[in-house]
């Protein structure tokens, strides 16, 4: 991978991720973003720690991934909504990383997601760099970045507001669209799961959620999920045994039953035996 700067000094230093900004001032666009972020990484959570075991990985959530230098340098980045790169330590030195610089990390993430805001068209611009007399060096289109540069394996755009992901996939140096499966999802072999959308309510809002599933179609529960789950299960099992105890009692309510008219049987027997041996009469003739 080859690094062309913007700038035209000498370099003599190459900075890693505590020199280079970590924000270009802007914010997210919107209330759905953040919950959607923390909704894809708390479910992946138990499929990331089997692949990884050491906890060697990494997960962006719009954070800056830095793949040339410029002036200034927050150019030099692009900031994808969410994205995981694998077998890379989670810290640099003990240090939390500020970014995702790729001249120092030399690993480029797996699978890049960013969420669409506008009308699609910065995340599918395929325009690439160029340089003229009068703009200097102009930066690429967002795909192109991603295709070209980073080269990251899968690339996926989604619109909560078409409730629509598109996958690309990188297939001899350029991304291909991925068709879905027949469950409508996108499977990503390198983790074992599928992503799609999913319509339903996270963090009190009920929208077309993109969501992982595994291998086999079942959904990836986030931590919330499974312990109400393991609430509904364990309901659902103190109801059973409280039936299983009510069928119990009824039935030895039951048998009760038929001792109590045994025995007003049997006493029945015994007077009118009584009778009529008073009578004179063997009762058992």
């Amino acid at each position: 991978m080859t690094f062309a700067p913007d700038i035209t000094t000498q370099i003599t230093h190459l900075p890693d991720h505590t020199e280079l900004p970590e924000t270009d001032g802007t914010f997210v666009k919107n209330f759905q973003e953040h919950p959607q972020s923390v909704l894809l990484t708390d479910s992946l959570e138990p499929v990331l720690q089997k692949l990884h075991p050491e906890g060697d990985y990494a997960i962006g959530q719009d954070c800056g991934i830095y793949w040339r230098l410029t002036e200034p340098l927050e150019r030099g980045a692009e900031c994808p909504d969410w994205f995981y790169v694998p077998n890379v330590p989670p810290t640099i030195d003990g240090k939390v990383r500020r970014s995702y610089v790729l001249w120092q990390e030399f690993i480029a993430p797996l699978i890049v997601l960013e969420f669409v805001s506008g009308d699609g068209s910065e995340e599918r611009d395929k325009t690439p760099v160029f340089v003229s007399e009068q703009e200097g060096r102009a930066k690429p289109g967002k795909f192109w970045i991603y295709e070209n540069v980073i080269r990251t394996p899968f690339y996926g755009i989604y619109e909560v507001s078409k409730a629509s992901i598109e996958l690309y996939h990188l297939v001899d140096g350029q991304y291909q669209l991925l068709p879905a499966n027949e469950r409508g999802h996108y499977p990503i072999p390198a983790l074992g799961v599928e992503l799609g959308i999913w319509p339903g309510v996270y963090q009190n809002a009920e929208l077309a959620w993109l969501r992982w599933w595994d291998s086999d179609g079942n959904l990836l529960l986030t931590g919330w999920e499974m312990t109400k789950l393991s609430e509904v299960r364990l309901e659902q099992e103190r109801a059973k045994s409280e039936q299983a105890q009510l069928v119990a009692d009824q039935e030895r309510a039951r048998a009760d039953q038929e001792r109590a008219r045994a025995d007003q049987e049997r006493a029945k027997s015994q007077r009118l035996a009584e009778k009529l041996r008073a009578a004179g009469i063997d009762p058992d003739l």
